[in-house]
């Protein structure tokens, strides 16, 4: 008992020491930076109790958009503004070109084969993306599968029109929807029955894909034919494939279903606005059954409810952290810390009083008047709802996809169904 009580005060001893030096670099390293006080071997963990967007959010009002964390033995600085953020990535973008790393995506090596935690800087980042965008977001790609997305879509929309009357699940109708049609446009293959569950994870689906692919002499013009061919000609490997379409899959499909889902349940709490939209769809399309992508450009008001419903439900409320990998960054007058997490809580950001009028309330009129001017581009830092490059490859496909469904279950499918 002893030796046991002994251990235990040595310990509380080697990292309270450490505690007090690690304070003692930090304050020269960040100058001062604001944050809570942490406490002795735990820092601020306590502090995190919670959602953590909201966490940071409540934390910022009391200690500034730039703001230093202690987690443990991880440095965390916390970027919760517009005019903070924009500093950081446009004096800043190489210097935190890096990604932090969990260590489960370093298993086999995976963090070094994905777009998702290569730094922008890499190389080998700069090729997968090459490849993404020529294969899957440039123009010819997109109009290629444009008869595929269409046909997921009327899947979906036959699903829910079979329902008629009925309690629909709208979310899980859309997700298994928004499966099809990226496993159809990337795969030429189904993988769950609209409004189903799926039958395995993400990842073993996609290693499934490839596997039965590699095996198979059929092509479709696909994405995964794409891939196929750049493998065979020795530009890319076996193990990059597996990760392109693991990265495009996963940031595809969920990001695209949970923001329908939240735009349906804007329009429930905001009649009016629903109102609006359907006359909107009504005297655009005229006769049609189908809301069509082309049709996205005459509705500039659904549009906007799109916009609205991103800047107060970002499917990424903070963005996946990225890691000050030298010196000389700083930001708002503070110097980051070499090796510190840089954290933007874009929650916070696109909700921030000093920006947006009544930043909690669903207000449309913030993005259908053209005079504001707030788009997918990199210069508006108010409004990143993807964080920065993935915008601008998002722009087309992702908004195009999540407007044509919006659109479509609202012709279809009944005030009363939704649940």
């Amino acid at each position: 008992m002893e030796t046991e009580l002994w251990l235990l005060w040595a310990m509380l001893a080697v990292s309270l020491l450490y505690y007090l030096s690690s304070l003692r670099r930090g304050a020269d390293a960040s100058r001062l930076l604001p944050g809570p006080r942490p406490l002795p071997l735990i820092s601020n963990l306590l502090d995190l109790r919670g959602h953590l967007h909201l966490v940071l959010a409540r934390l910022t009002r009391a200690h500034g958009p730039v703001m230093l964390l202690r987690l443990g033995l991880t440095t965390a600085v916390v970027i919760s503004s517009r005019n903070a953020a924009r500093e950081a990535f446009a004096k800043h973008d190489r210097r935190l070109a890096a990604r932090v790393v969990p260590d489960a995506s370093r298993a086999l090596g995976f963090s070094e084969r994905s777009m998702i935690w290569l730094p922008s800087s890499d190389p080998r980042w700069k090729a997968l993306r090459g490849i993404v965008a020529t294969h899957v977001f440039s123009p010819r790609s997109l109009a290629a599968v444009r008869g595929v997305r269409m046909l997921k879509m009327r899947d979906l929309l036959s699903y829910l029109r079979e329902r008629a009357g009925q309690e629909v699940d709208l979310g899980q109708a859309v997700y298994g929807g928004v499966l099809n049609l990226m496993s159809s446009a990337f795969f030429s293959i189904n993988v769950v029955d609209v409004g189903g569950q799926s039958a395995q994870g993400l990842q073993e689906l996609v290693e499934a894909i490839d596997e039965v692919a590699s095996s198979s002499g059929d092509t479709h013009g696909d994405f995964l034919d794409a891939l196929l061919q750049l493998r065979s000609a020795g530009k890319a490997a076996r193990d990059n494939l597996t990760t392109i379409l693991f990265d495009v899959f996963a940031a595809g499909s969920d990001t695209i279903a949970i923001t329908v889902e939240w735009v349906m349940a804007e329009l429930l709490q905001n009649p009016s606005t629903m109102a609006r939209a359907r006359a909107e769809l009504d005297g655009a399309l005229r006769n049609k059954e189908t809301v069509e992508e082309a049709d996205a450009a005459s509705l500039p008001y659904l549009q906007a409810v799109v916009k609205e419903a991103m800047r107060l439900h970002p499917v990424a409320p903070a963005l996946l952290p990225y890691l000050a990998a030298e010196d000389g960054v700083e930001v708002g007058g503070y110097a980051v810390p070499k090796g510190s997490t840089v954290i933007f809580n874009v929650w916070a950001i696109m909700r921030d009083p000093g920006v947006w009028e009544w930043p909690d309330e669903f207000l449309t009129k913030r993005f259908s008047n053209k005079a504001a001017g707030v788009e997918f581009r990199e210069k508006d830092f108010e409004f990143i709802p993807f964080g920065r490059w993935q915008s601008v490859l998002c722009r087309t496909w992702w908004h195009r996809c999540c407007t044509g469904l919006i659109g479509a279950c609202q012709r279809v499918c009944p005030l009363s169904n939704w649940t």
